[in-house]
């Protein structure tokens, strides 16, 4: 069933606000596998409900991104059916989409049921899917949680129109939670007389699960984007715009946690990582990347992380400067329709060149 063109359940999840979303997370949490616990939050921080509605208010889109520095594959849109790769439950994308296609047109009674609780609809219709899947469904709930953001965000119709393809090869697809999670916790051996070794001991980055390439070593506390030229393949750019050819596969236009641009998830090890010193954490909230104390958390700035064992990172496929903007809509200082960012904005974080 529609309703002016939207249909009930639709509905239904634009009326939560960005509280309800984070509300609604934080009580799935418990219930996602440890595999996916922390994937699932790097996603909604890729993807923050914030931003994409000041896109949908902004009167000029373009110019609010050029405003707001925005490079690379912003637009959820672009990437339904790719943007959690990261995340295990990628594997059952296919019938997590379908059965979310079906509930949303599945009629306005049961959508005004699930007005009551969010987490608890997606919870229902993530324990479906895990049930035709005979799987455990910890396993579903991060993707469904996911899948149900990636709707509000693009739109029954868009999330309809994409095939719903699963993006791993069939070897990384039968792969267990635990052994990722060995993987993930396992640091490289040092050799027989590593104890000894100090400065010179080296560590692997893993910045893509799924690909047995995508790697590369660094040095014992070494920043992680400084390390990232060591890996094989030069050109980069060819691949990913953002980056330069001689700095690997992680896109950095300085190293002084001033661009954002290297900005990553830490799928595993974050407790091996520096703690976050002062100016990192308050680039990344100017940013809007991440606002937290955690000494050690999900979102880094990987030219301030230094490593101290092996981690595995995801890399957002964008980056841009909107903290303060959407601090400021949030305190009627700026209007939904008005793209304009100060030039200070941008200044202080040293964003400027290459927008």
């Amino acid at each position: 069933m529609t309703i002016n063109g939207n249909s009930s359940f639709e509905d239904f999840l634009n009326r939560q606000d960005e509280q309800a979303w984070a509300q609604a997370l934080e009580e799935l949490l418990p219930s996602v596998h440890e595999v996916d616990r922390n994937a699932t939050r790097i996603w909604f921080a890729f993807f923050p409900l914030a931003l994409q509605r000041a896109f949908e208010r902004a009167a000029d889109p373009e110019a609010l991104a050029k405003k707001l520095l925005m490079q690379g594959r912003f637009q959820l849109k672009e990437q339904i059916d790719s943007s959690h790769k990261f995340l295990y439950g990628h594997r059952y994308w296919p019938e997590v989409k379908k059965a979310l296609v079906e509930r949303a047109e599945s009629g306005a009674a049961e959508a005004e049921e699930a007005a009551q609780k969010l987490s608890s609809e997606i919870l229902k219709v993530s324990e479906k899917v895990a049930g035709e899947l005979k799987v455990e469904h910890a396993l579903v709930a991060g993707i469904m949680a996911v899948a149900f953001m990636t709707l509000r965000q693009v739109g029954l119709a868009a999330f309809k129109a994409t095939p719903g393809s699963v993006l791993i090869d069939r070897r990384h697809a039968r792969r267990s939670p635990q052994q990722i999670l060995s993987e993930r916790a396992r640091d490289d051996s040092q050799g027989i007389f590593g104890f000894l070794r100090t400065t010179d001991k080296r560590w692997t980055v893993r910045f893509d699960e799924n690909d047995e390439t995508a790697r590369f070593r660094m040095v014992h506390m070494q920043e992680i984007a400084s390390a990232a030229p060591t890996h094989p393949l030069k050109d980069w750019s060819a691949i990913d715009p953002r980056c330069t050819v001689g700095e690997g596969p992680i896109p950095v236009q300085c190293r002084s946690a001033s661009c954002g641009t290297c900005w990553v998830g830490v799928l595993g090890g974050a407790e091996k990582l520096s703690e976050v010193a002062p100016r990192e954490r308050r680039v990344m909230k100017q940013l809007g990347y991440i606002d937290t104390d955690d000494p050690r958390p999900l979102i880094r700035l990987s030219c301030q992380a230094q490593g101290g064992g092996a981690v595995s990172i995801v890399i957002p496929p964008w980056n841009g400067v909107f903290g303060k903007y959407l601090s400021k809509l949030r305190n009627g200082e700026e209007s939904g329709a008005d793209a304009s960012v100060e030039t200070a904005d941008a200044g202080e974080t040293g964003l400027g060149a290459k927008a």
